[in-house]
């Protein structure tokens, strides 16, 4: 199997789940197109990497694994933080509130007879899994000493809820813990198992 995505959490989950796998990240522009929803986008961005990646390195028989991880609320995508200052501004616009992790994955497997070509005997398996997460009225003094740490400034929405300043700003989640990490690991081997 291949890893489309070099996240260490993806990584550890997947190992954790007694995986072995080649780790091979997709280069793709990770643009919305005009009018595109969130939870449509990171489904299409995970169908792109797994595309691009199966493409130009499966072998035969191999499967190709992609995700793509946003955090989204009031309709609009928060990705990574550009620096301290745009992370703050996604802490305080999350505190209080509740927001939605969406997962996309896409599964594809590569010809039994023929490198780097999908199979035509299956499509690819694709699909969006969702989790609402709730934060605690955080201060600015709490902000700011999250920023401090680093924690937030390579994940999505500026939180890792697994990490150990990230735990402490969750109040409740309602849905699958592991895709608010960056893999829905249970759904996905469910996913495989039906390959």
């Amino acid at each position: 199997m291949i890893l489309a995505s070099q996240s260490p959490r993806r990584i550890e989950l997947l190992r954790e789940a007694g995986f072995e796998f080649r780790v091979i990240p997709a280069d793709v522009n990770e643009r919305p197109l005009p009018h595109e929803d969130p939870f449509s986008l990171v489904e299409r961005l995970a169908c792109v990497k797994a595309a691009t990646v199966l493409a130009t390195h499966a072998e035969p028989s191999e499967v190709v694994l992609a995700a793509d991880t946003i955090v989204t609320i009031d309709g609009e995508v928060l990705g990574k933080p550009n620096d301290a200052a745009d992370a703050r501004a996604m802490l305080r616009r999350l505190s209080g509130r509740t927001h939605t992790v969406a997962t996309g994955v896409c599964i594809a497997r590569c010809d039994e007879r023929e490198p780097r070509r999908l199979s035509d005997d299956e499509l690819p398996i694709s699909f969006v899994a969702k989790t609402d997460v709730t934060f605690y009225k955080l201060s600015d003094e709490e902000i700011d000493a999250y920023i401090d740490s680093g924690e937030p400034m390579d994940k999505a929405g500026a939180y890792g809820i697994q990490g150990t300043g990230g735990r402490m700003l969750v109040k409740g989640i309602e849905g699958d813990f592991y895709n608010v990490v960056g893999l829905p690991i249970a759904e996905v081997i469910r996913k495989l198992k039906a390959l």
